[in-house]
């Protein structure tokens, strides 16, 4: 009887030295930069890589932490868009590359495409769009947001509201952002990321050059112009 209880006390303190001196494998979550990814790596940092990366205009294929082709070749442009070693595997160089341009919206321009043939000063007129959405259309649905820039660009496009979105957007009495003030607040992350997609040739009006609310509305000559769709609170017309 007495070994028994000897050899339960044994052991009980085996047990107790090997899970207290024994380093137990670590489970906490890995984040963007923690460590090396590459493709076919998966994980909570791999999720995030992929939502960073879309959030920028990248396509990973989806958010699903999988490390694929998609996410590969996305890591891939984004380190050609940027100056960095194209060889698709995100160490920290990379990963607080895209980390920063996420933070900060404003410096997130060396991608944007210049098909539209709009962009005399890309940082400029990123910012200026962001400002527009923000004045005339914050807390409207996404593609609302991307409306109004898009718009803005529609009007450089047609040479007869000014040759650049600077020249567009200060066009006096254009926009009720600039004539109240709005246009200078600080534009949000939201406002920073439909400007971008309106600068990479996203139109949801179809080729808009008037958009106002149909509720605040007081001018009676902007309803003569044929009205093409209407996104949240605002519709937009030729």
């Amino acid at each position: 009887m007495f070994n028994k209880y000897i050899k339960g006390i044994i052991t009980t303190l085996t047990i107790f030295m090997f899970f207290t001196l024994i380093p137990v494998q670590e489970t906490q979550a890995a984040y963007l930069g923690d460590r090396v990814l590459k493709q076919s790596m998966r994980g909570y940092d791999v999720t995030q890589l992929q939502k960073d990366l879309t959030w920028l205009g990248y396509d990973t294929g989806g958010t699903e932490g999988i490390f694929g082709p998609k996410t590969l070749s996305a890591v891939k442009q984004f380190q050609v868009n940027n100056g960095l070693a194209a060889d698709g595997i995100v160490g920290k160089q990379t990963a607080y590359a895209i980390i920063h341009q996420v933070s900060n919206p404003a410096s997130n321009i060396d991608h944007i495409s210049p098909s539209r043939g709009l962009l005399t000063n890309a940082r400029q007129d990123l910012l200026d769009l962001a400002r527009v959405i923000h004045g005339e259309a914050r807390g409207e649905p996404y593609n609302g947001q991307v409306a109004v820039a898009a718009v803005v660009l529609n009007r450089v496009k047609a040479k007869i509201f000014g040759n650049t979105i600077q020249e567009v957007i200060h066009q006096p009495g254009a926009f009720t952002a600039v004539s109240d003030g709005q246009f200078y607040l600080k534009p949000n992350a939201a406002s920073f990321k439909a400007a971008e997609a309106a600068l990479n040739g996203w139109d949801p009006t179809g080729g808009a050059l008037y958009y106002w609310n149909p509720v605040t509305a007081t001018s009676k000559w902007v309803w003569s112009r044929p009205i093409i769709t209407q996104i949240g609170r605002h519709v937009f017309a030729l």
